[in-house]
């Protein structure tokens, strides 16, 4: 699974929301929660992002989403 979040944050990056969304609905665990939330938050759907942060037992992300990106690969890497 974490190969997969680091392609969904390329697809990301690369400007393909829909790419990297659909890799995070096909993915399961807390790792790939978050990066729901974050594409959420990304979109602007702060309602939806919240739902997938408590999915991944996290609080909402107070940085960047640039930070948080970072935040997520470290993650999906480390």
């Amino acid at each position: 699974m974490p190969k997969a979040i680091t392609v969904a944050l390329d697809k990301l990056e690369a400007g393909d929301w829909e790419a990297a969304h659909t890799i995070a609905q096909d993915e399961s665990g807390a790792l790939a929660a978050w990066l729901h939330a974050h594409l959420h938050r990304a979109e602007g759907d702060n309602a939806n992002a919240a739902y997938w942060y408590r999915q991944a037992g996290r609080a909402p992300f107070t940085g960047s989403l640039e930070e948080e990106r970072r935040a997520l690969r470290d993650d999906a890497t480390g």
